[in-house]
């Protein structure tokens, strides 16, 4: 088990606090687990907590005076706090639980997108993962609001220019991604944000693809939403996070209405709760946020600079050896500024043949259009394999994958 005095980062021990990468797969291969953008596996800490949570703990939070809602509300708060401390927010209560990124950014729409007018603008990029486009849409199309995209140049980064072309006294919001799903880019938030908040927008930051992986404080951002979801960082499904500035979050209205979002009701109306609880209606994903805060406590003993640095070194490996491959493209900057994933296209190879026969040999990667369909449009493509790194990936994985690629494209071409 991973402590905090461990004096190196060695992916090889850290692997061992994985049960399921500890199995083989087709004909006995040990598991190559490289689809981390999508989900990444959880360690035996966070399983244990929740499962400790269903067999001492469990009680609904808030408001029960008896012993286990007491102990759970406990718990649920704190892992409320190690958010806070995560992301350097100035108040706990600007952390709101949501189910995910997805529902996160779906409350902002439809929350703040309420203050919004017709003919007000909203600005998107076409490297947004479609949970960060499609609200946004669907906004649009009820109230009347005008979309503005921003492109890429020819490195797969995002053009700054055109960015700021598309800022005018009509914008409103600007939803961006830290870190493309595909590209694996990093975007200059906090410049992003001083060029928005000059003409009066606010900037929703989706970074589902950036707090598994990198140090973030959101006051260095500058952001004014910020969006995660916890089966991305070692996590549970049906959890997320919502950051929202407490002077905003104050004059949205509630997403949605019921228990635990109310001050007071009576059959003319209702009051709504003070935050984060006004945005946190019905029963909360409680043994959710226990998995969740464990595994702020596991990331936070290796340290998120750790994490980073190591993933960077695997995606260095992996750029260079797929450079060497005739006919591979690899989409997005080769150098520079970028997280640990890398994606691409063979010609000739259709992608998902090609993740088939890479799970054959234990690599478990991701083939399609990754939920960014206008990136993969702008680019010219309908589909690419990603192969996306953690803490428990090593160099020889990396290796591995790349020793296979020849053979397993020979036999495709």
């Amino acid at each position: 088990m991973l402590t905090e005095s461990q004096a190196t980062f060695d992916p090889d021990v850290i692997r061992r606090d994985f049960p399921v990468l500890q199995q083989m797969v087709h004909r006995n291969r040990p598991l190559i687990y490289l689809d981390n953008a999508a989900s990444t596996q959880r360690p035996a800490a966070v399983i244990e907590a929740m499962s400790e949570c269903y067999r001492q703990d469990y009680s609904n939070v808030h408001r029960g005076i008896h012993t286990l809602s007491e102990r759970m509300t406990v718990r649920y708060e704190h892992a409320r706090q190690q958010v806070q401390q995560l992301l350097g927010t100035r108040h706990a209560h600007e952390i709101i639980f949501t189910s995910g990124s997805t529902a996160a950014i779906n409350l902002v729409a439809h929350s703040f997108g309420a203050l919004l007018q017709a003919g007000d603008e909203i600005v998107l990029s076409v490297m947004e993962h479609h949970s960060n486009i499609v609200p946004w849409q669907q906004l649009a199309a009820r109230q009347g609001l005008v979309l503005r995209w921003v492109g890429l140049q020819d490195d797969g980064r995002l053009d700054l220019e055109q960015f700021q072309a598309c800022l005018n006294s009509r914008t409103r919001l600007v939803a961006i991604t830290m870190v493309s799903n595909v590209l694996g880019v990093i975007n200059p938030i906090q410049q992003l944000c001083r060029w928005s908040h000059a003409v009066g927008a606010v900037v929703l930051v989706d970074a589902a693809q950036a707090v598994p992986h990198l140090p973030i404080q959101v006051t260095d951002l500058e952001c004014d939403f910020l969006v995660f979801s916890g089966h991305k960082m070692l996590g549970p499904t049906g959890i997320g996070v919502l950051f929202g500035r407490e002077e905003l979050l104050d004059t949205m209205p509630p997403f949605l209405g019921g228990g635990s979002m109310i001050e007071t009701v009576e059959q003319t109306g209702f009051q709504p709760a003070a935050l984060p609880a006004k945005f946190e209606a019905g029963t909360p994903p409680i043994v959710e946020a226990v998995g969740l805060s464990a595994a702020v406590d596991y990331l936070n003993k290796l340290g998120l600079e750790q994490i980073d640095r190591h993933e960077r070194q695997l995606a260095k490996r992996c750029l260079q050896g797929l450079s060497a491959i005739a006919g591979l493209r690899i989409l997005g900057p080769t150098s520079g500024d970028r997280v640990g994933m890398v994606s691409f296209v063979v010609e000739g190879v259709n992608s998902q043949d090609l993740a088939r026969f890479l799970d054959f040999r234990g690599f478990a990667t991701r083939a399609g259009h990754h939920c960014a369909m206008p990136l993969h449009q702008s680019l010219g493509l309908a589909n690419s394999l990603r192969a996306s790194f953690y803490l428990y990936n090593t160099l020889e994985d990396v290796d591995q994958m790349l020793a296979a690629l020849p053979e397993i494209l020979d036999r495709l071409r």
